[in-house]
């Protein structure tokens, strides 16, 4: 496909992509008051146990504009919760056109895959998010009220809900990477050891507290669909060769491995 043709159908995607935010954005700005409600949920049951303890913590809007601007971007954020099976689907069909036709119909499980991924990467950041406040907030010293302000919590309530999403879809996109004809299973199985070590890695990072049951929390679960997809991709080279009708997958060959070579006579 020429390069204006691939400039081309980017726009497209992303035009349809926006449109699908944009009418996101709109719900959530019509269910503003219920979504800022969850969203400080976790917020107030840490708030309502410093209390009991004899902590004062409050949540706090400290400028005149910011109540707009915080309903903008409960808006958005909702926006692009709302439209994730928009914008995946455009996203892996923007990559369709490099594989076979029978393996563009893969479309419609990878958003029926990817969104409940995503959707669990949100619950499960939602679910530890009371945890890791409540032991930041533990550092408050008595006597000390602790004013958090509105946007402070927002950017933090979204870095969670980020980490934890793209920590649950990366296993989705070796799949993507696989069928694609990138990476095989082979590969990453060769990569085990490096795999689980950046896993954890990244949930030692990711995670606000860095404490060893955050970072399991967050850790195990991808931990668990990496492996998930290192067996799907393994499963899908040998599916290949055998469409192929070949003895030998060429594709899971490494780089310094001579290809055997077929010595029959065709005569």
């Amino acid at each position: 496909m020429p390069l204006t043709e691939h400039l081309r159908e980017l726009r497209s995607r992303l035009v349809k992509s926006g449109i699908a935010i944009a009418v996101g954005m709109v719900i959530g700005w019509v269910l503003y008051t219920p979504i800022f409600t969850w969203i400080s949920a976790p917020f107030n049951e840490v708030v309502a146990q410093a209390r009991a303890d004899g902590r004062e913590i409050t949540l706090a809007l400290t400028g005149v504009a910011d109540p707009f601007v915080l309903q903008m971007q409960v808006a958005a954020v909702a926006g692009l919760l709302i439209s994730s099976p928009v914008w995946l689907y455009q996203l892996w069909r923007f990559i369709t056109p490099g594989l076979h036709r029978n393996e563009r119909r893969w479309a419609l499980g990878f958003v029926l895959v990817a969104t409940p991924l995503l959707a669990a990467g949100v619950l499960l950041a939602y679910a530890v998010l009371p945890i890791g406040l409540g032991l930041l907030f533990g550092f408050t010293p008595d006597g000390v009220a602790n004013i958090v302000g509105v946007d402070r919590y927002l950017s933090f309530f979204l870095r969670m809900i980020m980490v934890f999403a793209i920590g649950f879809l990366a296993p989705l996109v070796l799949v993507a990477l696989n069928m694609v004809g990138i990476l095989t299973g082979k590969r990453l199985l060769s990569w085990w050891r490096w795999i689980i070590f950046l896993i954890f890695i990244f949930a030692a990072v990711a995670t606000p507290t860095g404490d060893p049951i955050n970072m399991a929390l967050l850790a195990t679960p991808i931990l668990l669909l990496v492996s998930l997809a290192i067996v799907f991709s393994l499963l899908n080279d040998r599916r290949r060769a055998r469409r192929r009708g070949a003895d030998i997958d060429y594709s899971t060959l490494d780089d310094d491995e001579l290809s055997p070579l077929d010595l029959s006579d065709d005569d």
